[in-house]
């Protein structure tokens, strides 16, 4: 399946309701959805959100001229997917890479005293291989949000950005290429052995990060959106909510560019809601990668900030142990690692760490259309 075919929507609806009266909305679906049995509404009530098998149109409906609801926004259900660029995962790095791959390196955290230790990660993406010899010993937590699948990885996709974010110090074969190596993993599996997921399982996988008291959500997922087409309210308000609570979540901007032709696409969803940390790729010359969606649309979906994404070598499951992938879901995992090792250092939470993050960025001299503020860089000595 190319990326062009891709599946936008599921033909379900998300629902955002008003926070406290999350029970008092799902109730009011139930009753006025008399097409579907109660059985097809899932809600996540600290989130303030409910997924419903059944057409926003139906939705709207049966819920116009209602005053008070509880009920503030109605919106498709998007696919999800993995943000990866296999194709130009071989471009050759400028920096020798025997001890440090080259995006530790160009971002400070080879010469950062943190470590991440105390912080916890979640990681939302295709699982991890606890069978992989580099993550023996450390503390995981695992949970799938796919149904009949377990946390395993199949794919490697979240084996590769776990490995960037939250790898060990002393990998079993150099270079070493993790970053909050001290850093307590946790892993959800929200995108399936099939390469997809929905938003019920992105969601559902958000509010267990919550939850669990992470710090950093990492989500190298999107799903691509059209030029002028608005970021999405509903996961807008979600996001938004995480971050009042204290939680980061860090996004991939998106590869739907093709800047050598001329084609810079929008930063992706949910990626290009504001309250959204929206990551860029690098290449090794520090350029904009050619892949990399940019700031297009003056009504939000800006990029926030830029790492490392092509050529990144990173775990993956056994047997093979290690490969180079590229995309901006490599970029995305150097900033939620990155963002761990303030968490550790600076004690700041949400939109402070966010500040943090931003304000010691390497400017670039790039538009800030392509990389945001600029390069994420560790905390220094």
């Amino acid at each position: 399946m190319t990326i062009a075919n891709r599946p936008r929507f599921t033909g379900r609806s998300l629902v955002l309701l008003r926070e406290g009266v999350v029970a008092e909305g799902v109730q009011m679906l139930e009753e006025r959805v008399t097409t579907r049995s109660v059985d097809s509404i899932v809600s996540f009530e600290n989130l303030g959100v409910a997924v419903i098998d059944a057409a926003p149109e139906e939705l709207t409906i049966s819920i116009r001229g209602l005053t008070d609801s509880p009920i503030l926004a109605i919106e498709p259900e998007r696919f999800f997917y993995p943000i990866v660029n296999l194709k130009d995962a071989a471009i050759s790095p400028q920096l020798t890479e025997s001890e440090n791959t080259w995006g530790l390196q160009v971002t400070g955290v080879v010469d950062s005293p943190a470590t991440g230790a105390g912080i916890k990660v979640a990681i939302l993406d295709t699982g991890l291989d606890r069978n992989h010899p580099d993550y023996q010993g450390r503390t995981i937590v695992t949970k799938s949000f796919v149904p009949n699948e377990d946390a395993q990885d199949v794919l490697g996709h979240g084996t590769h950005c776990t490995g960037t974010s939250l790898g060990g110090l002393k990998p079993s074969r150099l270079p070493r290429y993790g970053i909050a190596y001290e850093a307590e993993i946790y892993i959800g599996k929200v995108l399936g052995n099939q390469g997809f997921g929905n938003g019920a399982w992105i969601l559902a996988g958000m509010e267990w990060a919550l939850v669990s008291g992470c710090q950093i959500i990492s989500m190298s997922l999107g799903s691509a959106t059209e030029p002028g087409e608005p970021f999405s309210d509903f996961y807008e308000n979600v996001a938004k909510r995480i971050l009042d609570r204290g939680t980061l979540v860090i996004a991939a901007a998106g590869n739907e560019s093709d800047r050598s032709r001329g084609k810079i696409q929008p930063v992706g969803s949910p990626a290009n809601c504001p309250s959204i940390m929206a990551v860029a790729a690098l290449d090794p010359n520090l350029q904009v990668a050619d892949f990399s969606c940019g700031g297009t649309d003056a009504k939000g979906g800006q990029v926030d900030i830029a790492a490392p994404g092509v050529n990144i070598y990173s775990s993956v499951p056994m047997p093979k142990q290690y490969d180079r992938y590229a995309g901006t879901s490599m970029a995305t995992p150097h900033v939620a690692g990155i963002a761990a090792l303030y968490a550790q250092t600076t004690g700041l939470r949400g939109r402070e760490l966010w500040s943090v993050l931003t304000q010691n960025a390497l400017r670039l001299d790039l538009p800030s259309r392509d990389v945001g503020i600029g390069l994420a860089q560790a905390p220094a000595k």
